[in-house]
Order: C-alpha cells, then structure tokens, then sequence
C-alpha cells in the first residue's frame, strides 16, 4: 500500500495527481525560481514520469538532487525533508485550519490549475511587442519616399532591386508579430513597395508583372483600409492596361476606383491619368473633356503644387502634371489648336523640371499636334521627336518608346523626306541599344 506522505497530500490538494499535469506546474516554478535567483541552470530541471511515480507511491530512500528539492520547496511551499516525509493523520494540511462541517466557499470566478499570474503578464508583454519597432517603421518609410523622390533620375533598373528588397523585408517581417499600430502601417509600407514595383514594371514593359504586383498592393492596402493607397493602386492598374493598348479596361479600371471616392485628392490622377487618356484613344471626347474638367476641379479644391510633381509619387498630381496629362488625351482626339496652345502654357513649367521623360513625352505630343495641323510641319515635327529620344535615352521608359514609334507611324506619309528618314534612323538606333524585350 502506497506510503501517504505530505508530498502526496499537497499534490492531491491541487489536483496535480497526474505526470502531465504535475509537470506543466513544476516546470513553470523551475522557470519562476530561474528568474528570481537568477540562475538559468534551474530552468533546465525536469523531473521523469518513473521518478514521480515513486513520489506518489512513497517509494523513496533519499532526498531527489538539491535542485529538484529547491523547485519542490518553490512549487509546495514546504522543506523537501517535510514534503517527503509521512504526512500526520487528520485532516490534509490545506483544510485543517477549516471549523467543523463547513466547506470552503466558491470562488467568484472559475480558476484552473494552469492561471499563472506571471505567465498571463508575460504574455501580454509579448503581445505588445514586435520585430518592427519605431525605428525599423521610420527607416523603411525613408526608403519608399528616397525611390519616390530618386526614380525619375535614376529610373526603374537603377531602383527596382532597392524597391524589391524593401517589398521582402516587408513580408518577412509581416510574418512575425507586431502591435495592432505597428502591423498597420508594415501593410501600408509594404503594399506601397508592391505598387511602386508595379508601375516599374509598366515602364519597362513587363505587363502581367506589373498586373500581379497591383493586384497585391490592392489586397494589402484594403486589409488596413488604406484608401490613399488603394486608390493609387487602382491608378497604376489603369496606367498598365493603358500602356498595354487596353483602352476600355483602363477606363473601367480607373472610374471604378473613382467611384470609391470621388472626392478623394488620388481622383486627380484616376481622372486625367486613367479615364481621360484612355477615352482619348476610344474617340470620346466628351467624356475625356468630363474627366480633365473634373480633375482640374480637384485640383483647385486641393491647392495641388503648380509643378511637376513626380510621376511615381503617392502625393496628388501636381497641376503641371495634370496639364501634361490633359495634353496627351487631346493629341488622341486631335484637338491640335488646344494642343498647340495648351502646350505652349505647359512648356515652361515642364521645361523647369528635373524629369527627362516628362521633357521627353511632351515633345512627342507636340510633335504629333504638329503633324496633325491642316498644314503639317513635317521638318518641326522630327526636329522635336530627335530631341525627344535624346532626352530618354539614358533611362528610356516604355511611355517614351511606345509615343516615339506611334510618332514615327504617324509620319508614314513623308517616309520618303530625309527629316523623317533621319529621325527613323535615330529611333531605330535607339532600339538597338535596349534589350530585346525593350526595344520592342
């Protein structure tokens, strides 16, 4: 027959008759006492079920090691000679101090045997705490705005392995834990990382790319309910569909997110850049002239910057930038007097910028209204496509190819002028310089 010893009494007292359930406990005070005494070795003790069963059963000679009797003496509260030794006859240690026939009143609230008060704080330390601390959110939020601010110097192959690593460490941060704050605007980075690589992406041809990394800054942007970012996501679909000569789908894609927020300052860019372009090459006018007055209403409202705001940047457009915008939809619709006019208003501010694109693509659409007049100045027309093409050379962009071909085809009735065979030669040299998948 077992031995009843104090040890047993106390066990039974907490329900803790059972390996598995004594172990949890055991374990948690080795840990507890670890950290008091500031001995981690403690941490490490453990006790086999055979061992424990001789516990129960009263079957010991000799005291267990003194480190398993100071976590004993720990868990019990009891001197490991007492906890061994036989327990005395009468009531059980917790309930002698009990009167007579009375029984110990409930708890208020049910407890188990596994509520430690130590771990249910560390747990909740844990829960506020992160791999993505302050200093981490500010420095990868300098890196979006340093690809923003760098991109029309330096372009999409001097920045897309920067914008790729940022979209990484991004996701292999989102996969740890962080407080609700700091998880939120981790989307927000890593969803802007995402878009700015789908616009690159459209710069450099790589359509279907550019389709998967919109679609997963749309999906990250929504989950916080990121509008801003949203909204410049939606843009940027509707400005590869467009680049992609899919003209009724980025309209669609672009009135769609305007429908969101009409109101909303990104409206400027989904009305000018996405919806008026796009109706341009469908030949509707009125709804092109609906979209660039909306947008310059917008614009008004807003007070957006007079200049040239970067192409790829996540702030409204700038009025320069809308203007530039609102001269290509009508070089589409051959409005060539508002074309000539308009550009003439624009030149200055474009011409003030630092973007050799933005120089470039305003050149083209020139060229084009040129060639377009009742009366075409063919001579003018090349003239302004060549310093097109030399503007672009050094970072060509997908924009500038396609414009600088379409201008070329334009010209198909004086192929035979040496103005136009020049600038043919030009373009064709050009083509030669970039990678297959480039030079189209």
């Amino acid at each position: 027959m077992p031995r009843n010893t104090l040890l047993r009494q106390l066990l039974e007292a907490r329900h803790l008759t059972t390996y598995k359930a004594f172990e949890v406990q055991f374990s948690r005070a080795a840990r507890r006492l670890a950290a008091e005494a500031g001995d981690p070795r403690l941490a490490s003790v453990v006790v086999s079920s055979r061992q424990f069963d001789r516990w129960m059963s009263g079957e010991l000679k000799q005291l267990p090691r003194p480190d398993t009797c100071r976590i004993l003496e720990e868990l019990l509260g009891r001197a490991a000679r007492e906890l061994f030794s036989s327990a005395p006859a009468g009531p059980s240690p917790v309930s002698s101090s009990l009167p007579a026939n009375s029984l110990p009143a409930a708890p208020a609230f049910p407890v188990t045997d596994d509520e430690d008060p130590a771990e249910i704080v560390a747990r909740a330390r844990q829960l506020t705490c992160g791999n993505a601390d302050e200093a981490t959110l500010v420095f990868l939020a300098s890196q979006l705005d340093m690809i923003t601010e760098r991109y029309e110097q330096d372009g999409p192959h001097l920045l897309w392995g920067q914008a790729k690593s940022l979209r990484a460490l991004g996701h292999t941060l989102l996969a740890g834990q962080q407080p609700p704050t700091a998880r939120k605007e981790l989307f927000r980075i890593t969803a802007r990382a995402g878009g700015l690589l789908g616009y690159m992406a459209v710069n450099t041809g790589a359509f279907p790319l550019a389709e998967a990394y919109c679609a997963e800054a749309l999906a990250l942007s929504r989950a916080i309910g990121d509008l801003d970012t949203e909204l410049w996501a939606g843009g940027t679909q509707s400005f590869a569909a467009y680049y992609a000569g899919r003209y009724a789908a980025a309209d669609a894609r672009a009135a769609a997110a305007v429908d969101r927020a009409p109101d909303h300052p990104q409206a400027i860019r989904l009305l000018v850049n996405g919806r008026a372009r796009a109706l341009g090459k469908l030949g509707d006018r009125n709804g092109a002239e609906r979209a660039i007055g909306r947008a310059l209403d917008l614009s008004d409202r807003y007070d957006v910057v007079p200049g040239l705001t970067s192409c790829i940047a996540f702030l409204p457009y700038g009025r320069a930038r809308t203007l530039a915008n609102a001269l290509t939809a009508r070089v589409a619709l051959q409005d060539t007097g508002d074309v000539l006019r308009d550009a003439e208003d624009l030149d200055g501010l474009v011409e003030q910028s630092d973007s050799a694109w933005s120089r470039s693509l305003v050149r083209l659409d020139v060229a084009t209204a040129v060639l377009q007049q009742a009366a075409p100045d063919v001579e003018h027309a090349m003239s302004l496509g060549r310093q097109a093409i030399t503007l672009a050379s050094p970072l060509p962009i997908s924009s500038v190819r396609q414009r600088s071909r379409d201008l070329y085809e334009r010209a198909a009735p004086w192929w035979s002028r040496p103005a136009v065979r020049e600038y043919g030669e030009q373009l064709r040299a050009w083509g030669c310089q970039l990678p297959p998948a480039e030079a189209g």
